[in-house]
């Protein structure tokens, strides 16, 4: 290519380039044959772009798997040459030449078109298939006999593809060019003088073919002529133009249409051949004539998206060489014979559950290169899916989301894409993306369980799995790794953590301490579940833990006090009947349920047994009369029992006194001895003591308060009254009656008594009223000897004696002695 050519490509190329921008597309102009890496056009002035933005969005071209001619420079912002383009190799004799491509921009997605038209140069010069011709011409050939020559072929387009012809020497012949309906120029030699075959048998001519450019170029062949003798009529086609229709389908061998040529000699030189002229556009390969009688029959398979015209030129021809054209144009009818093209310009492998409406998943690129219906598409999604397929430019469409999407409820989706043409029968394709949705953390972790009840035995180990708590997320990987915390409440003034633990992994409850029933019967807590989601989401759970009972806890005796029992007796008259109220055992089981149900029994009943004690209420009766062979002194041993498992029990010692009267109840106590052994629960009697020290030190000084008040009262009053004072009526020293319905005589009358023996705390002074207390009954006052009036028991006084009197004044204290016993 010369320097000259290059100047002028150049001077196109800056004269055609045009840039818009308008509705997101651009298009560029340059010449052929441009060298690599040629700038083309600036995208960033051309689509308003910033040049990070091509950088960031990863800018590319898309072709459509093409040959990709075309590269962006992101450094620059510039459309550059990738391969040199040779405008005749990729579009032939079709005007305008033009590339279309797309920009695709990522993050976020976008694309814009851009379209490079190619303009040509003349680079290519005319040229002849054949570079020679052969005429046989009769002389007797008159003036105006046409003969038509081969075209030349230029592959340039415009003013640089073939614009004239010219014959040399133009003695005989001159040229005719015709204009064909495709723009080609069809060039016939004119007979305009006579030939004389006696003067010149024989012809050579130039044929010379020019295009327009700059500088021209050309191309030759030579026309060799032998004059024939005379054969003065050539054959002559009935019609100047044929033309016919043939379906892209059509079979081989079809008949499209018959061309008919007359030629008014006779014999030999009135026989008429025909052939096909033209043998450039692969016509010779598409269809065939029958040299005889004219029949056009297809030879090969059209295709409407390939050319939808086509052109035969057809001579006739005698046996003398004189010849006659015409031509056939023949329109192909497209047919539905192509299914829409699908090609995913871009696509997504996936995308987060919580992307807004309107998020696009891919673009896709359809052609159908059919005709008018046939070639109008529809594109659809097969199933029912958030996604909606919308058209944006002629032929391409945007794959976008309809509705929210929730990974919980669909983690994947292949959707399937059918495009359909409007052609009958209508032909589709179909393509499927698969689209996995990301997990976002949009779920908290729920339990099982609204609420958790668990149950627990008392005394039960530390470290003892309670129950097991568990939350489900229906998220993904972290987002629904749970992890269970215990929140931080009170129980009994305690942190919750104190009594149970949650492991933070598996929700198992474990108890941190060793629960005990008659302390605390249940109680409550709240677990809360956290996922591993940024941010976390969590929820709470409340568990309700019961302690459950278990018997270790032996009855206790109420009733009858313990330390008592053997200071104590319950009397009986003689007189009793069957089923008289002896006593109650009352006793209690700090456990609950049927460890608590007590039932009440004999220790080791006797044919001759008197008593009997009821089963549930513990009530002590006579089961048969008193005789007088029964003893006075009776001991009944009950044993209380509760229903656990093991049964615990404890035993009773209850005395019985069978006696009409008091002083029998004496005789036969007599004998009970005061030597007790000790408490084996001294803490207790320490604490007692103190607490007695404390009460009667308290006692003391509020006594000698109240003296000092009183003696200081009575002075003052002494010496308001000049020495007389008021009479005070006398009254009997501080004695109280307890009697009057009891066992023990009424004149028997006592203060706060302790036993002698300090250790039991019983009795200390025993005395009784002589101011007309003993009138009454004065001989069961003689019963009791050496009794002091006034301050105290004698000196003979056994302690035998102490000690039944301090167990009688206990019974008195107690209440009256009715013959049911102690009330």
């Amino acid at each position: 290519m010369t320097d000259n050519t290059i100047t002028w490509q150049v001077k196109m190329f800056i004269f055609f380039m045009y840039l818009s921008s308008a509705n997101g597309q651009v298009s560029y102009s340059m010449p052929e044959e441009m060298e690599k890496w040629s700038f083309v056009g600036d995208l960033v002035q051309g689509l308003g772009l910033d040049i990070k933005r091509l950088k960031t969005g990863n800018a590319r071209i898309y072709s459509g798997g093409s040959t990709e001619f075309m590269e962006v420079d992101r450094e620059r912002g510039v459309l550059v040459i990738k391969e040199k383009i040779d405008r005749e190799s990729l579009c032939g004799r079709t005007s305008p030449c033009s590339l279309h491509y797309q920009l695709i921009l990522e993050n976020p997605m976008e694309f814009y078109t851009i379209n490079v038209e190619i303009t040509d140069i003349n680079d290519n010069a005319p040229s002849f298939i054949k570079k020679q011709f052969r005429f046989e011409i009769s002389e007797s050939s008159i003036t105006g006999a046409k003969f038509v020559l081969e075209s030349a072929v230029d592959t340039d387009v415009g003013v640089n593809g073939l614009q004239s012809y010219s014959l040399k020497p133009t003695n005989n012949f001159i040229l005719k060019l015709h204009t064909q309906t495709d723009g080609s120029k069809n060039v016939e030699m004119v007979l305009q003088k006579p030939l004389d075959r006696e003067k010149q048998d024989q012809l050579t001519l130039v044929l010379t073919a020019m295009d327009g450019g700059n500088p021209p170029m050309s191309g030759t062949a030579e026309i060799h002529i032998i004059v024939l003798d005379a054969n003065d009529n050539a054959p002559v086609f009935t019609q100047a133009i044929y033309k016919t229709t043939v379906t892209e389908n059509a079979s081989k061998g079809t008949i499209l249409t018959r061309v008919s040529a007359s030629d008014l000699d006779e014999g030999s030189y009135g026989k008429v051949t025909y052939s096909i002229s033209n043998s450039m556009d692969r016509v010779s390969d598409l269809f065939q004539i029958d040299e005889n009688n004219g029949d056009i029959r297809l030879f090969g398979e059209i295709d409407y998206e390939k050319a939808k015209h086509y052109q035969i030129n057809v001579e006739a021809k005698d046996c003398c060489g004189l010849s006659d054209s015409t031509k056939i144009i023949i329109d192909v009818i497209d047919v539905n014979d192509n299914s829409p093209l699908i090609d995913f310009m871009s696509t997504s492998k996936s995308i987060l559950e919580d992307s807004p409406q309107d998020t696009v998943v891919a673009i896709l690129k359809v052609l159908d290169p059919d005709s008018e219906n046939n070639g109008k598409v529809h594109c659809l999604i097969q199933e029912t899916m958030p996604f909606t397929i919308r058209s944006t430019l002629n032929g391409f469409y945007s794959l976008v989301t309809a509705l929210p999407l929730d990974r919980e409820t669909q983690s994947e989706y292949n959707i399937s894409v059918i495009c359909t043409d409007e052609g009958i029968p209508s032909l589709s394709t179909s393509v499927t993306l698969s689209l996995k949705i990301s997990d976002v953390n949009d779920n908290a972790p729920v339990f099982d369980k609204s609420l958790y009840d668990a149950y627990i035995t008392e005394n039960n180990a530390l470290g003892f799995s309670i129950l097991s708590v568990a939350a489900a997320d229906p998220d993904w990987s972290q987002n629904a790794r749970v992890s269970y915390l215990l929140q931080d409440t009170s129980v009994n003034g305690l942190s919750v953590s104190s009594f149970v633990s949650v492991n933070s992994e598996t929700g198992v409850v474990h108890a941190v301490r060793s629960f005990d029933y008659e302390q605390l019967k249940d109680f409550q807590f709240k677990i809360k579940a956290q996922d591993g989601g940024s941010p976390p989401l969590s929820s709470n759970v409340i568990v309700k833990l019961f302690i459950l009972d278990q018997n270790d806890n032996a009855p206790q005796i109420l009733y009858p006090v313990q330390p008592a029992v053997s200071l104590v007796a319950e009397m009986v008259p003689r007189s009793a009947d069957i089923g008289y109220l002896v006593t109650k055992v009352v006793a209690v089981d700090v456990d609950s349920g049927q460890n608590a149900w007590l039932t009440y029994k004999l220790l080791k009943p006797t044919d001759r047994a008197l008593f009997e004690v009821g089963l549930q209420n513990g009530e002590i009766r006579t089961i048969r009369q008193i005789s007088d062979k029964d003893a006075i002194k009776q001991k009944v041993t009950v044993v209380v029992e509760d229903n656990g498992q093991p049964r615990r029990s404890a035993t009773v010692n209850v005395n019985v006194a069978l006696a009409d009267s008091f002083p029998e109840v004496i005789s036969e106590f007599s004998d009970i001895t005061q030597e007790k052994e000790y408490n084996d629960n001294l803490t207790f009697y320490l604490i007692l003591a103190l607490a007695v020290v404390s009460f009667l030190f308290i006692v003391s000084i509020t006594t000698i308060l109240s003296v000092k008040c009183y003696r200081w009262k009575r002075e003052r009053l002494f010496y308001k009254s000049n020495g007389h004072l008021p009479v005070i009526p006398y009254y009997p020293t501080l004695y109280s009656d307890m009697g009057g319905t009891g066992t023990l005589p009424h004149v028997y009358n006592y203060d706060m008594c302790r036993t002698t023996d300090s250790r039991r705390s019983d009795l200390d002074y025993v005395r009784h009223c002589i101011r007309g207390d003993f009138n009454e009954n004065s001989s069961e006052a003689e019963t009791l000897p050496h009794v002091e009036t006034e301050t105290g028991i004698s000196e003979k006084q056994t302690p035998e004696v102490q000690e039944l009197f301090s167990m009688c004044i206990i019974m008195r204290s107690a209440g009256p002695l009715t013959p049911g016993g102690v009330t």
